[in-house]
């Protein structure tokens, strides 16, 4: 997978924190730890490391049980968030950061992966169930709400229905399917401004 973050270096950063008032949240799921780092459940964590270096900014400040950043995208100062509470309590540090800047759920966009798209898809809502991904039911029971965008990331199905789950969810990438997840990152981070600058019905059109 470390061929993929080669290609990070190529990517036109864009535009630095201004002094406005931080008003979202980007978090991207994840478990902490190197023998996480290239695995399905990670997708979060890469999508947001991809953004993260196209606005120019790194996410490693700690807080709020999670690792974050700072960044200008669709307009807005947002945080950018890696929770570090690994996925099933992922709740807690989104809780957090939204209590303290008073951010409602609706300006939280949630980027996870999902085993039901291929690699290389990627699926935008703008509210709905967990689904079984087991982050945002979390996230979910910690904001009271589920009316938050969320970016599922394709990360293929089980090859057969005996395959344990976790199993496969904490396998890493084959390297047939690294490019195709790459293109989903660059397709995540272009539709992000749009759903933070309020047009997500766009954002779905274009690329869902």
């Amino acid at each position: 997978m470390a061929d993929i973050f080669d290609l990070f270096k190529k990517i036109e950063r864009a535009g630095t924190p201004s002094g406005e008032p931080i008003t979202h949240l980007v978090v991207g799921l994840g478990n902490p730890g190197d023998k996480y780092l290239y695995t399905r459940h990670n997708a979060g964590f890469l999508t947001l490391d991809y953004i993260a270096e196209k606005a120019g900014v790194k996410v490693d400040r700690s807080k709020f049980k999670a690792l974050t950043s700072e960044a200008v995208i669709g307009g807005k100062r947002v945080l950018l968030m890696k929770p570090q509470t690994f996925m099933n309590l992922s709740g807690e540090a989104v809780r957090g950061a939204a209590d303290f800047y008073k951010i409602a759920p609706e300006n939280v966009t949630v980027i996870c992966d999902d085993i039901n798209l291929a690699p290389g898809k990627l699926r935008i809502r703008k509210k709905g169930s967990d689904g079984g991904q087991k982050g945002l039911r979390s996230i979910i029971e910690h904001l009271g709400s589920d009316a938050f965008p969320r970016i599922r990331m394709g990360v293929g199905a089980k090859p057969h229905p005996e395959y344990d789950l976790a199993d496969w969810v904490l396998g890493e990438f084959p390297k047939a399917d690294r490019e195709l997840f790459f293109t989903a990152m660059g397709n995540a981070s272009d539709a992000l401004p749009l759903i933070i600058g309020g047009d997500i019905d766009k954002a779905m059109s274009q690329f869902n």
